[in-house]
């Protein structure tokens, strides 16, 4: 029986493990490294183990201080999670030989099924349908397109697509050195990649006495970077026929490696219907929530059951219920490349809804770092149809308040509306044909709302005494003169400024990110500030966090949060943010043209071949790789030209803004010499 349980993972995975333990009454012991010292998973645990370092593969990825980890807290059982070691058969084997119980699969289907280009040999020989392998030393133009990944793991890591030949050696260097980051294992291999195929996936769980459960289907197509985003069950669209055949084929799977515990079979499914089996997973799945909450099952519980040995239910599992729809909330931004952000998260809440569930490693307060997946959460709704289900999860998103660095918010919810995604055209192409239409330019009348909210707030917090809701609405129009009487006391200090209340006063905001910035003026009044020169705008109330301003007869509520100078703004139909921007602008330092600025904090893995300073440069060449939250990003030469200075070494971590480089664009002849700029001129760029 276990009693206490180990989790060899960080983050909302290992707290949605604890929150099983804790209902059977199991002790908790979490792993942690110094970047997540202070994190969710080590809060929520009842015991915690530091792993010295930050870097996974000195923490995370260390078997051996996790199972030493174990043994010092008095675990009896280890349980992986996912990623990381969750599919390594010498870490499972290194458990059990500790004397641990190891909640997953026998460490012969570990083998068997871990390396996915043995996996695959052993599906060929259980005839089950597969993409033929393709050798990429031998790879023609025929061949074309080819989809490289990593043979040790999943999660997009160690994965590209390769349409031009020529590009093919660069890509496996990349897929292989992503790989072995993530992994500790640079195997990758090739193989046709499918255009507008769906990615449907079977649920397995299996004991030790030959029972195992096919748990329907989920459709987990819509992808970026070869990651899934957003996440469904059953899978929308299937006919019978080829749906009782992917159950049959996952199922023959399992028994193939006797499989024990909870496990996914991955298959690739073509425009004509044709069904190719992709690998097993041999662990849990980020998306088991969909699964759970159509079958009602807890699968860490069935998991934990199976691993002492008990047997599945004989009655078979519950006849599944209704849809469930899952969107994975990250940390990027979908706009400019996905790129990762970091930083301080102010707040994550979710409207309290029936048939919604939050699974998450973070809380306000927390920091998002470089060195993890830029997951925040994951966010499920199950109602009765798919309609309904679809319709929650995307309202739940737009109201929830999520103050801090960028994420992928928006993107969810004009994903989950797109006639496609209501229609079930899905495929893993949804996000190459559609991004640029779900990441459009903001709203410019909503941002100017937002912003005048955001000012008017601002204003009567800084108000003595604040303000209250307006009792005289015609003194609270825009645009209408309020008389104030010659004795009245002026009711407001702006910072070291003295203001007359009939005076304009403005406010400065930068919409974030990168959209633009909004002046906004108002006047301090005896009932509060109002909006100087915004006709058809009243105000009906305003106070330091929550204004609401009627136009055109429609009243709209806004709900402001300052965090610093960062600045939120929630409205029924999205958000906003804002930082505050002083009102009068300090004169900043401009960076030297051709500069390379580190878009992200990040660790520089690897220089082009012979980069160094002096170095003739293409523009658009690869210079410099970064790598963040297990992605690598490469940093491109922005003009043909020479590189003047390089800062950047293997190794070397940077800031977001580090200077990395320096091209400088190949000079045009003059015909007379350029004169040298006055003493108090700025030269331009």
């Amino acid at each position: 029986m276990i009693t206490s349980l180990l989790v060899a993972n960080r983050g909302e995975i290992a707290c949605r493990i604890f929150r099983t333990c804790r209902a059977l009454g199991i002790t908790t012991v979490a792993v942690y490294s110094d970047a997540d010292a202070g994190a969710l998973h080590v809060r929520e645990a009842d015991l915690a183990v530091r792993l010295p370092g930050a870097a996974p593969a000195d923490t995370y990825l260390r078997g051996d201080l996790i199972v030493a980890a174990a043994l010092a807290a008095g675990a009896d059982a280890v349980h992986p999670g996912y990623g990381f070691l969750s599919e390594n058969a010498p870490f499972a084997a290194a458990v059990q030989d500790a004397g641990l119980t190891w909640v997953g699969p026998p460490v012969k289907a570990i083998e068997q099924m871990a390396s996915k280009t043995r996996a695959k040999e052993l599906m060929a020989a259980a005839e089950v349908p597969l993409l033929a392998p393709v050798d990429p030393a031998a790879a023609t133009e025929e061949d074309l397109p080819l989809l490289l990944k990593a043979a040790a793991g999943g999660g997009g890591r160690g994965m590209r697509i390769v349409r031009e030949l020529g590009s093919l050696p660069a890509e496996l260097t990349a897929a292989r050195a992503e790989a072995e980051s993530a992994f500790g294992d640079g195997e990758v291999f090739a193989e046709p990649y499918v255009e507008r195929g769906r990615h449907v996936e079977v649920q397995v769980m299996a004991d030790d006495h030959g029972t195992v459960w096919a748990l329907g289907t989920r459709d987990c197509s819509l992808q970026r970077r070869h990651q899934k985003v957003v996440e469904e069950a059953p899978a929308p669209g299937l006919g019978e026929e080829l749906r009782a055949r992917l159950h049959d084929a996952a199922v023959a799977a399992a028994r193939a490696v006797g499989y024990r515990g909870a496990g996914t079979v991955e298959f690739l499914v073509s425009a004509d219907g044709r069904p190719y089996f992709l690998e097993m997973n041999t662990r849990l799945q980020v998306e088991h929530p969909v699964t759970e909450a159509v079958f009602g099952l807890d699968l860490v519980a069935l998991q934990l059951r199976t691993a002492e040995g008990e047997p599945l239910p004989a009655a078979g599992p519950p006849a599944p219920e209704g849809h469930a729809v899952e969107a994975r909330l990250y940390a990027e931004d979908p706009a400019h490349d996905w790129r990762p952000q970091t930083g301080l998260l102010h707040a994550l809440d979710l409207p309290g809804e029936p048939g919604v569930r939050l699974d998450t490693g973070y809380t306000g307060g927390d920091t998002i770092g470089v060195h993890y997946d830029p997951m925040l959460a994951k966010v499920v709704a199950h109602a009765a149809t798919r309609t309904e289900a679809v319709r929650l999860l995307a309202r739940t998103l737009e109201r929830a308040r999520v103050h801090g660095p960028v994420t992928n918010r928006d993107l969810l919810v004009r994903s989950l509306r797109h006639p496609d995604f209501l229609a079930a055209r899905l495929d893993t192409g949804f996000y190459d044909r559609h991004l640029a239409a779900l990441t459009p330019a903001p709203d410019e009348a909503a941002v100017r709302r937002a912003a005048l909210a955001a000012t008017l707030a601002d204003a009567a917090a800084r108000t003595a005494g604040g303000a209250v809701r307006t009792t005289d609405a015609a003194a609270r129009t825009a645009g209408e003169a309020v008389r104030t009487p010659a004795h009245a006391a002026v009711p407001a200090r702006f910072g070291a400024w003295r203001n007359l209340p009939s005076q304009p006063q403005t406010k400065r905001h930068r919409a974030e990110p990168d959209a633009g910035e909004y002046e906004t003026a108002y006047r301090a009044t005896r009932t509060g500030p109002v909006p100087h020169e915004a006709p058809g705008i009243r105000v009906t109330e305003v106070r330091p966090d929550r204004v609401a301003l009627e136009l055109d007869g429609v009243t709209r509520r806004f709900a402001v949060t300052v965090h610093g100078d960062q600045v939120y703004v929630d409205t029924a139909d999205g958000s906003h943010a804002f930082t505050a921007l002083p009102r009068f602008t300090d004169p900043a330092t401009r960076s030297e043209p051709g500069s390379l600025l580190a878009p992200m904090p990040g660790t520089v893995v690897r220089l082009a071949e012979g980069l160094a300073a002096g170095s003739a440069v293409e523009a658009g060449q690869p210079l410099i790789w970064l790598e963040a939250m297990k992605m690598e990003h490469r940093i491109l030469a922005p003009a043909t030209g020479t590189l003047t200075a390089l800062h950047a070494a293997p190794g070397l971590q940077v800031e977001v803004g580090a200077l990395l480089a320096v091209v400088q664009d190949t000079p045009h002849v003059q015909d007379t010499p350029e004169e040298e700029p006055h003493a108090q001129e700025e030269p331009q760029p």
